[in-house]
């Protein structure tokens, strides 16, 4: 077995297969990269048993065969490579050698066969959805998702695909974002939940594609195919919650404000809040916005005024500035909205513009208890 492969292109794939090895395997073989070759055509795989990537590199080659190499010898010695064509060679002393213009490396290799197969989905549901939507989608709504392994089914985003268009949810129980679009939809009605990480993997590589993605989805699995990418990982098992009921519908006092005025306010004014709470107190009353906090126990506190667009009664709220502050982080747009009804019922933010057609964002944060 022997192929030729660019060192700068090699890298560069395995780098994004990378991000699927975790730092300590219960499976010594997950350490390793699998590489499968077929004449002109190299596979190579990264699992975790969860996830399962696997890119496909067009290299020179004329024979067949499957190893798995070490994942952390391999990156190491190819990030020191100036852009060159490697030779690989797999010896029968159970060593694979590498040779570049300047020298030869060997690194021992474990057979193919031991690296566990991905499982492959009976007849699956299938959607294409553009890789930028994709991304948006995951970006807009990953940070809400929760980290309790109490409640595993809180710790993803909920994609719910309908031929009414897609929609992606994402809650922690203190905040909740979701994310539809109607310009792009599926053929048939399907919902999932999807985990974190593979998410994240798929984020920062869609972010610099403009392919359209295939996802393949099953009651237990999903595939993500797009470029020379696979991407397949396992569901989170569970119902998600009912975020409809939680998303009150009248809400009668709206504020309109630039997003980075406010966004700046919170920052300052949330340096003085208690560390424990991160309490801030919103006052609206006519044009005028308020913004303090205080933190009784070191005597800190501060306030701003702001000007703002405000229809509804004069009310005073409190918010959890750090969920404030990442939601605000997490929109575009010049001008935001947050509705409220009562100062112990939920506030929705909205993007007031800098949206596409056929796209909707709306963001869900439950306020705190006021110390009056």
């Amino acid at each position: 077995m022997k192929f030729i492969v660019s060192s700068s292109y090699l890298l560069k794939q395995l780098q994004v297969l990378g991000s699927v090895i975790n730092s300590s395997n219960t499976l010594p073989i997950l350490d390793n990269f699998l590489f499968e070759l077929d004449n002109n055509q190299l596979m190579v795989s990264a699992s975790d048993l969860e996830t399962t990537m696997t890119a496909s590199l067009a290299i020179d080659s004329t024979s067949k065969g499957s190893v798995a190499v070490p994942a952390k010898l391999l990156l190491e010695i190819l990030k020191t490579f100036p852009e060159q064509p490697l030779t690989f060679t797999v010896e029968e002393n159970s060593t694979i050698e590498i040779s570049s213009n300047s020298g030869k490396y060997a690194l021992a290799y474990a057979p193919g066969d031991e690296f566990p197969k991905a499982v492959s989905l009976d007849e699956p549901s299938v959607t294409l959805v553009p890789a930028d939507v994709l991304a948006t989608a995951i970006s807009k709504t990953i940070f809400a998702a929760g980290n309790d392994d109490l409640r595993p089914v809180m710790s993803g985003v909920f994609f719910q695909f309908s031929p009414q268009g897609l929609i992606f949810v994402a809650t922690d129980a203190h905040k909740l974002v979701k994310y539809a679009r109607t310009d792009v939809t599926a053929s048939e009605v399907a919902d999932f939940i999807m985990p974190k990480k593979p998410l994240t993997i798929l984020k920062s590589i869609l972010s610099t594609s403009d392919a359209e993605v295939k996802i393949e989805y099953n009651d237990s699995n999903a595939t993500f195919s797009f470029d020379n990418y696979i991407l397949m990982c396992r569901l989170i098992d569970g119902k998600y919650p009912n975020y409809e009921a939680v998303i009150p519908k009248e809400n009668p006092n709206k504020l309109i404000i630039d997003r980075t005025l406010f966004l700046s306010s919170v920052r300052r004014v949330a340096i003085f809040s208690n560390k424990t709470t991160h309490q801030i107190r919103l006052k609206i009353a006519g044009a005028e916005l308020n913004v303090s906090a205080e933190d009784i126990d070191y005597s800190n506190k501060a306030e701003e005024r702001l000007t703002c667009d405000y229809q509804g009664d004069d009310m005073q709220i409190g918010y959890n500035s750090r969920f404030l502050t990442e939601m605000l982080t997490n929109l575009q747009s010049d001008m935001i909205m947050l509705e409220m009804s009562l100062p112990n019922r939920a506030g929705i933010l909205t993007p007031v513009d800098g949206l596409e057609e056929g796209e909707t964002v709306t963001m869900l944060v439950m306020p705190v208890m006021l110390n009056s």
